[in-house]
């Protein structure tokens, strides 16, 4: 892990010229400490995944989608390539694009240079020094764009930069990141996007609908152990904010498949009996006891629509690549959120 940590380690970045819209406390605000102390109090451990996503976590993320074994992120770059007329075609001239959880941003050119004079571009990441990093990027390859990088937990967003302008706006979320809530959860993301953007307005999202277990635990457990240094991390990230003295090394990563929730879940599992203490508390480990970090749910696509129906959302476009069963699709905001009884499997 140290390697890895040596290589991807880079210096702060600032907004400089970019003004930021933030709606995320400090790194080391209350939010932080209390979910790491109520989740550490549980009978199953666990701590949300988006504390896994600090300067260096995002740094180490966007490593483990270059991995072979990680099949999501070249799929849809590969259907995004193909289909990106197409969403233009939908979303109309002058619209404003705005990225959930946009990390370095790999996929964003494709959709923005198929867009017809896109107005402005809102990428929302909750890592401040990497969201600075992909304004830059992004503002050097299309100089004339609009760009308002806002600084937020993509699942707490309530309000977008209100310098924005008129015209339709395209939410994009790739990376089948809405896998990563349970399915109330994710349900209640897409009732407040859909009511953040208003009605008429696009949403691209990937999803990962693959059905392979055994496909789907290699990308979530690379052969070069990117995934478990990401998911160390974590334990690192809580020593430096939260005064923790994990011992990283004395926990392994470990990711296995759900069959019954259909879920990729990432664990922390202790390799001896240890003590470890966030903020003055003091937490026991026994041998094999976990920390549940991650989990990453892979729905079908029926039951992913059937949620996004009723919050609100029906479906333009779907595209699907078979051998990988991935897809990206297309959906279109309503003016509220559907009461009907459309059902998932």
């Amino acid at each position: 892990m140290s390697a890895l940590y040596e290589q991807l380690h880079l210096p702060s970045s600032s907004f400089s010229s970019f003004s930021s819209f933030s709606s995320l406390p400090s790194s080391s605000s209350p939010a932080f400490a209390q979910d790491v102390l109520d989740g550490l109090a549980h009978r199953q451990r666990r701590i949300p995944c988006q504390w896994l996503y600090d300067h260096l976590g995002s740094l180490l993320f966007e490593r483990i989608t270059q991995q072979p074994e990680y099949y999501p992120a070249r799929t849809e770059i590969a259907i995004l390539e193909q289909v990106a007329g197409q969403v233009a075609e939908a979303a109309g001239p002058h619209a404003t694009l705005i990225e959930l959880g946009s990390g370095s941003a790999r996929k964003t050119p494709i959709v923005l240079r198929a867009l017809d004079r896109p107005a402005a571009y809102v990428p929302v990441d909750i890592s401040e020094t990497f969201l600075a990093s992909t304004t830059r990027t992004i503002a050097a390859g299309f100089p004339r764009l609009k760009v308002v990088p806002c600084v937020a937990d993509f699942t707490r967003l309530t309000s977008l930069p209100p310098e924005l302008p008129a015209g339709r706006r395209v939410v994009f979320f790739p990376g089948s990141t809405i896998g990563n809530l349970d399915p109330a959860a994710a349900e209640a993301l897409l009732t407040r996007i859909g009511r953040v953007v208003g009605a008429g307005a696009l949403m691209v999202i990937g999803i990962d609908h693959t059905r392979d277990p055994a496909r789907m635990v290699r990308a979530y457990d690379d052969a070069a152990g990117v995934t478990a240094a990401f998911n160390k991390n974590l334990l690192v990230r809580i020593n430096r904010e939260l005064r923790g003295d994990f011992d990283a090394e004395a926990f392994h990563h470990v990711a296995r498949f759900d069959s019954e929730q259909r879920r990729i879940e990432m664990h922390l599992v202790s390799a001896r009996t240890q003590r470890a203490t966030v903020l003055g508390r003091a937490f026991d480990f026994a041998i094999g006891q976990s920390i549940h970090t991650e989990n990453s749910y892979k729905p079908s696509p029926f039951q992913f629509l059937a949620m996004a129906h009723r919050a609100g959302w029906r479906q333009e476009q779907l595209w699907v690549e078979g051998a990988a069963g991935y897809a990206v699709h297309v959906l279109q905001s309503v003016s509220s959120p559907s009461s009907s009884s459309f059902s998932s499997l």
